[in-house]
């Protein structure tokens, strides 16, 4: 295989059948006789047009690592093994948690993070932070459609809003008066973010405003707003997507304030978010993102524990509930193709408002906008829409009581489970864990010690091939994603293929992938169980 992948990736795109439809584009790639592989493209007749929002920003990769077009008259997939490295580590972000003294009483131990586009830019974007005004961490992942403006927007806002939903009362009853008073405000979230992470600067102070409006909506209630942990997730992201709505219908006078209010909203993002706090774990999932448990049995086994569900076609869950939202007479077009509506694969989803809004109100908001099509929005209604909303942003909430045995958590985009199962993922993480732990012998000293000597002792580590090893597990992960044969073994020269496929052909073998790995301190963890 390795022989032919990349003449095969190739001839395949070169070889695209291109059959027009009604507002759509349907490729047919045949490799070969026995293997036919449909994708579907929008066309700009779409709400979901191919391209990305102008006012998108990700980290870009130079240029030499990837083609623009199949047409490139020096077509060629080699990249050299450290070119392959870069690629596949410029996106590492990873965070040990320690107190004040050097110590680690927190249940978690580390995360590890990273992220590979494949759409020009990426529209996946991802969160982690530590609550200063109560307890806990925060992980968010955020799988972006029809650009990355939701995404980025959600992985800015949404977390915030958790915490506010979780704030007692004092707290922000304080906060308002600073704010009044023209005072600084005691930072909410501590953010362990990629040098690449970026913020919408110019519009936060909006954000910061309509945040207040949601902390004063919450000091308005007659008493204290008391959310368990599960409502202040379900309440936090229907009230996000709310507000997301809202403000592209409210008058606004900056237009570039105005362009971003409307790519957000006419784009989409899935999220999902865990909260650990101690033993107690809490994952609020909208879309088809997914949260994996990586469980050590007593015998030495790993196991693997979903805390997700995919909402999409696919979950009878979800076909159900839409069913009970929606007239008998509609239960034929709900879903088309295994689409809602045959336009959108999640079934709950941030902004698209296309799939909630009126059409009234859809059509009176795009004609007072500006030149819409410059930001890739598109005026288009699905056949059979006739009860709004089809979507919605309610997330669902696992509770899981962690155990000494529970050793990671993944979170990552549908990018990641596209290529590899629940449990290759659980056996990847788990066998990174015994082989860093296996080449790494422990440092013993013998004094007094010198530079020499602890030089020699790492040149002893590498020579066991730690070096060749990724030490981010979400580089490990994503390697093994895009680079394994068919005998679960990366394969050079598939990896290479794979990371040098051009923007045009890119999203048709591979999505943008973003995964997020938190360890758990075991140590800690039964300690819990020892006091109570």
């Amino acid at each position: 295989m390795s022989r032919t992948v990349s003449s095969w990736i190739l001839s395949s795109a070169r070889s695209s059948i291109i059959l027009q439809g009604k507002g759509r584009c349907y490729s047919i790639c045949i490799p070969n006789r026995n293997k036919i592989k449909w994708k579907l493209v929008f066309s700009k007749t779409c709400p979901y047009p191919a391209g990305s929002c102008s006012l998108d920003r990700t980290f870009s990769f130079p240029k030499a690592f990837r083609h623009t077009s199949t047409e490139e008259q020096h077509f060629s997939f080699q990249l050299s093994p450290a070119q392959i490295n870069d690629i596949l580590r410029a996106g590492e972000l990873s965070h040990r948690t320690l107190d004040l003294h050097g110590k680690n009483t927190n249940s978690v131990l580390r995360f590890e993070s990273n992220q590979l586009a494949s759409n020009s830019p990426i529209e996946d974007r991802r969160s982690a932070a530590t609550c200063l005004q109560t307890a806990g961490m925060m992980f968010g992942v955020f799988d972006g459609h029809a650009g990355a403006a939701c995404a980025q927007a959600v992985s800015e806002r949404l977390l915030h809003y958790i915490a506010v939903s979780l704030m007692p009362r004092q707290s922000l009853e304080e906060i308002e008066l600073a704010v009044e008073a023209m005072k600084p405000v005691r930072p909410i979230l501590q953010w362990h973010r990629h040098p690449n992470d970026v913020e919408y600067q110019e519009i936060t102070s909006q954000y910061f405003e309509n945040l207040r409006v949601y902390w004063q909506h919450l000091l308005d209630l007659d008493a204290e707003p008391g959310f368990s942990l599960e409502e202040a997730l379900i309440c936090a992201f229907k009230r996000l997507d709310s507000d997301i709505s809202l403000e592209v219908q409210a008058p606004q006078e900056n237009e570039l304030m105005r362009n971003i209010a409307l790519q957000v909203a006419f784009s989409g993002a899935t999220a999902c978010v865990a909260h650990i706090d101690g033993v107690h774990l809490h994952v609020a999932n909208t879309g088809d993102c997914r949260a994996v448990l990586g469980v050590r049995e007593e015998d030495g086994t790993w196991s693997t524990l979903p805390l997700t569900r995919d909402h999409n076609a696919y979950d009878e869950f979800e076909i159900r509930r839409l069913k009970r939202e929606h007239p008998r007479s509609e239960e034929k077009t709900l879903f088309v193709n295994d689409r809602l509506l045959g336009i959108l694969m999640p079934s709950r989803a941030f902004g698209d408002v296309q799939l909630k809004w009126s059409k009234e109100l859809q059509h009176s908001i795009l004609e007072n906008s500006c030149d819409v099509e410059a930001l890739n929005i598109y005026q288009y209604v699905p056949p059979n829409y006739h009860t709004p909303p089809y979507l919605t942003a309610e997330p669902e909430v696992t509770y899981h009581k962690l155990r000494s045995k529970d050793k990671f958590l993944v979170i990552a985009s549908d990018g990641l489970w596209e290529m590899l199962s629940n449990e290759k993922v659980v056996q990847l993480v788990a066998g990174h864990l015994t082989e860093l732990n296996m080449q790494k012998p422990p440092l013993t000293f013998k004094k007094p010690v010198n530079l020499g000597y602890m030089h020699n002792l790492l040149l002893q580590r590498k020579s066991k091939g730690l070096a060749s090893l990724d030490q981010n597990i979400a580089t490990h992960l994503i390697r093994h994603a895009i680079g394994s044969n068919e005998y679960g073994e990366v394969d050079p020269e598939k990896l290479a293929a794979m990371l040098t496929l051009p923007e045009d052909l890119a999203r048709m073998y591979r999505d943008d992938i973003t995964v997020t790995v938190v360890y758990f301190n075991s140590e800690t963890i039964e300690d819990y169980y020892r006091k109570h």
